[in-house]
């Protein structure tokens, strides 16, 4: 089957899903979107209030600066996917509870199964820790980490781990912005240097 329908297929999925209580609260569950081609896959935590109104990832000011930072390094929305562990919205915006990860997250390890990115980009520690774990490495406070990458081995090959801080947290601390800037420079040259 190809990419699209197995995506398309698991989209509709979540878009039903009430594995958690979260189904009941939202307006829009938030897939992902994106190339189901892409070779950079970003996970960030939860989608926020603009998400849940148009049913997209990242597309409030914190999707404004990852958009900043994408064109930073030659890069569109469409060249790459963004998703979030949790595809519902929580309440008040606040972090994504365990049993909402563990609800969720075997939506987004499909997600990875079916696009096989070559880099996955963990934005915010929820979505760090995840990820790390997921592939047998224990994560430390991403204040240590961010812009580290670590290596991978699927069935599908090799994957570049790099988690970064959440763009959300670049709107009310500047120096992380910066920090972000670093981190996609780098991120850019790993993209250039893979076949």
């Amino acid at each position: 089957m190809a990419k699209e329908e197995l995506m398309r297929k698991l989209e509709e999925r979540i878009k039903n899903c009430q594995k958690c209580p979260l189904g009941q609260l939202r307006t829009n569950a938030v897939p992902g979107a994106g190339s189901y081609e892409a070779r950079v896959m970003f996970v960030g935590e939860a989608p926020g209030y603009w998400e849940d109104q148009k049913g997209l990832p990242f597309v409030g000011r914190a999707g404004k600066v990852l958009d900043e930072l994408l064109a930073g390094i030659g890069l569109s929305r469409d060249e790459v996917y963004i998703t979030n562990i949790v595809k519902c919205r929580p309440p008040e915006n606040r972090d994504p509870t365990e049993d909402e990860i563990r609800a969720c997250s075997p939506y987004l390890d499909r997600q990875i199964d079916i696009i096989r990115p070559k880099v996955i980009v963990p934005l915010g520690r929820h979505s760090m820790r995840y990820i790390l774990e997921k592939f047998g490495f224990d994560p430390e406070p991403i204040s240590k980490i961010h812009g580290k990458t670590f290596e991978a081995h699927t069935l599908f090959g090799k994957i570049v781990i790099m988690p970064m801080y959440h763009p959300a947290a670049a709107l009310y601390r500047p120096p992380i912005r910066e920090e972000l800037r670093k981190d996609f420079a780098k991120l850019g040259e790993i993209i250039n240097q893979s076949p």
